[in-house]
C-alpha cells in the first residue's frame, strides 16, 4: 500500500463513520421522545453529515479520478464502505441510540483531538473545526446515559443492556490495520491504543456516575473498516442513496 493509497483509505473511513452515523441519527426527526431530543438528535446529524462531506470532499482530491463528495456518499456498494460496524446498527430505543453514541462519542473525541496535531494540514484543519462539534456530541450522550443510568429502574436496565449488547462492536474502533500504522508512523493519524486509553477513562468515569456496569471484554465483531459489513448496511444504502441512483447526477 502507497502513502497516497493509505491516506486515501483513512479519509473515506473518517468519512464513513460520519456519514454512515450521522443517517443513522437523522432517523430519529420528528421521532425523538420529546421536541428538544429531536431537534438535538438533527442538529448532531447534521454536524456529522458536515464533517463527512469534508473528509470525502479530501478523500475525492486524493484519489484524483474526479469522484465528488456525493459520488463517494451515494455511489459506492457496502463493500466500498469503511465504517465500523458500530456506526450501522439500527437506531433501536432512545437507550440503545444514546449508548451507541456515547461509545462512539468517546472514541471520537480524543480522535478528532489528536488529528488537530496531524502532519497533514487538510485532516489538522478538519479534525480543528470537528472537535468542538464532538465535544457537545459526548457532553449529550454522555449527560442523557447518567440520567437514565441513575434514573428509573427501567431507565437503567435499558441502558444496561443497550451497553451489554453494544460492547462487542467497540474493540473494532482500536484494532489497527495497515492504513492506521502506515499513517501512525508517519505523524498523519495517532495510535490508537492512546485513543483507547482516553476512551476507557471517559467510559469508567461515566458509567460509575450513571451507576452502570462496564461491560465484560469478550468477543468483539469486526470487518466494517476492511469493507465487510453486518446486514444493516444495505438496506439503509438503498435508502440513502435512491435518488441518485434514480436519476444519477441529480442536483438540487
Amino acid at each position: 500500500m502507497t502513502d497516497k493509497e493509505a491516506l486515501f483509505r483513512y479519509a473515506v473511513r473518517m468519512g464513513d463513520n460520519s456519514l454512515v452515523l450521522g443517517h443513522r441519527l437523522s432517523e430519529w426527526c420528528g421521532h425523538g421522545p420529546q421536541l428538544e431530543e429531536d431537534i438535538a438528535q438533527a442538529n448532531i446529524a447534521l454536524d456529522l453529515i458536515g464533517q463527512a462531506r469534508n473528509y470525502l470532499t479530501y478523500a475525492g482530491e486524493i484519489e484524483g479520478n474526479g469522484r465528488s463528495e456525493d459520488a463517494l456518499a451515494y455511489l459506492r456498494t457496502d463493500r466500498e464502505y469503511l465504517n465500523a460496524l458500530i456506526t450501522e446498527l439500527p437506531k433501536g430505543d432512545y437507550a440503545r441510540t444514546i449508548a451507541r453514541s456515547f461509545l462512539f462519542d468517546a472514541f471520537h473525541l480524543p480522535l478528532q483531538q489528536a488529528l488537530t496535531k496531524s502532519s497533514d494540514e487538510r485532516l489538522k484543519g478538519i479534525a480543528e473545526k470537528a472537535v468542538k462539534e464532538v465535544t457537545y456530541h459526548l457532553r449529550h450522550s454522555g449527560e442523557w446515559l447518567v440520567r437514565m443510568g441513575d434514573g428509573t429502574a427501567k431507565s437503567h436496565d435499558l441502558a444496561q443492556d443497550a451497553l451489554d449488547d453494544l460492547w462487542r462492536y467497540t474493540g473494532e474502533l482500536f484494532i489497527p490495520d495497515e492504513t492506521e500504522e502506515m499513517l501512525a508512523k508517519s505523524g498523519v493519524a495517532p495510535k490508537l491504543a492512546d485513543i483507547k486509553n482516553e476512551w476507557s477513562a471517559t467510559i469508567d468515569r461515566t458509567l460509575k456516575e450513571a451507576e452502570l456496569k462496564r461491560p465484560a471484554d469478550g468477543w468483539m465483531a469486526s470487518g466494517g473498516k476492511k469493507g465487510v459489513h453486518s446486514e444493516h448496511l444495505g438496506p439503509m444504502l438503498a435508502e440513502m442513496q435512491t435518488l441518485q441512483r434514480t436519476f444519477p447526477g441529480a442536483e438540487w
